[in-house]
């Protein structure tokens, strides 16, 4: 099959973690059975240019301009959605830029949409209990007449590394490790392995039109990750377990959206986990890595942002931004 008779997948978010990693894994398919259409506002940016180099069509499209997307899915079998809540902190926003995406795909007649979703976390809507979540469940109502599949992403991993949830030393040297889960499970995955994911749900086609499906490498207590980071650090994390009120408190963008999110999933741990089955992941993808190798393939960062300077008093270091989508 040449390039110009596969179907096209046109990715939103194509620069970003979800986007991305679905791109790198359709063009590693050996098979090549899609070409791949990376969806960007910013084609001239340096991870655009890094795409197209890769074997991906870069193509303009930015769901707060409707009128950028009718020629961005032309011709299109499938669509991966996403919404970026940490970009400008708002739902409405967000549930507008689900509603035009839906909208352009429907008007596309595409074959196939993979929304990447979470839960509305309210009984019967109404105000926003949990921002970075309510807006993009809220939002499935849209996709409800398009052959959809709903993924539920966990927890990225990588925020260890980007977000400055890292270990950090506190005064007297030793390592600790905040997280506003309490005893709880937090279902998390390594944000490469969910395109993998997307990648593969596209591959099976009709077949998962209709499912919602949850992607989970694996889940774990705050206790239980910081086994693991002390052993690939070779020094004791010591596991803070972080009120969700007080993680809200700090002084970044987002905090108290972000404290809102831990403290859903750590209310709703059963619910939570049980959406999230990493046998899910796993069947989708063999390859999906668990905390442990993640870990291990970010020793070298994670030794050198626990050597910086150490926290005191109540400055737990959290990065003055959200997770990235």
């Amino acid at each position: 099959m040449t390039a110009a008779q596969r179907p096209v997948v046109a990715v939103f978010g194509a620069t970003g973690a979800q986007g991305g990693g679905l791109v790198r894994a359709l063009l590693r398919d050996p098979y090549r059975r899609f070409a791949v259409r990376a969806l960007t506002r910013r084609p001239g940016a340096r991870a655009a240019r890094a795409l197209a180099q890769a074997g991906a069509e870069v193509v303009e499209a930015d769901l707060d301009r409707p009128g950028t997307l009718a020629a961005a899915l032309q011709g299109a079998h499938g669509v991966f959605g996403v919404t970026d809540f940490w970009e400008h902190f708002s739902p409405e926003r967000e549930l507008r830029q689900a509603e035009q995406l839906a909208r352009a795909a429907a008007l596309a007649g595409v074959r196939h949409v993979v929304w990447s979703t979470q839960e509305d976390t309210r009984a019967a809507g109404g105000p926003w209990q949990v921002p970075p979540m309510d807006a993009k469940g809220q939002a499935d109502a849209f996709f409800a007449q398009l052959p959809t599949t709903y993924v539920l992403p966990s927890f990225y991993w990588d925020n260890l590394v980007h977000l400055g949830l890292h270990p950090q030393r506190d005064t007297r040297g030793g390592l600790q490790w905040p997280l506003p889960m309490g005893t709880a499970r937090l279902c998390g995955i390594a944000a490469e392995d969910i395109g993998v994911c997307v990648a593969a749900l596209f591959m099976r086609g009709e077949a998962v039109i209709g499912q919602r499906i949850g992607l989970a490498g694996e889940q774990l207590t705050g206790v239980q990750m910081a086994e693991v980071l002390s052993r690939v650090l070779g020094l004791p994390v010591r596991h803070v377990a972080l009120s969700a009120a007080e993680f809200g408190r700090q002084p970044f963008p987002g905090a108290p959206e972000m404290g809102r999110t831990f403290a859903y999933q750590e209310a709703h741990e059963s619910h939570c986990c049980d959406t999230r089955d990493p046998e899910v992941a796993r069947g989708l993808h063999p390859g999906l890595l668990g905390f442990v190798q993640w870990a291990e393939s970010r020793a070298a960062v994670l030794n050198r942002l626990a050597g910086d300077t150490p926290v005191t008093g109540s400055r737990l270091g959290w990065a003055a931004r959200g997770p990235a989508t």
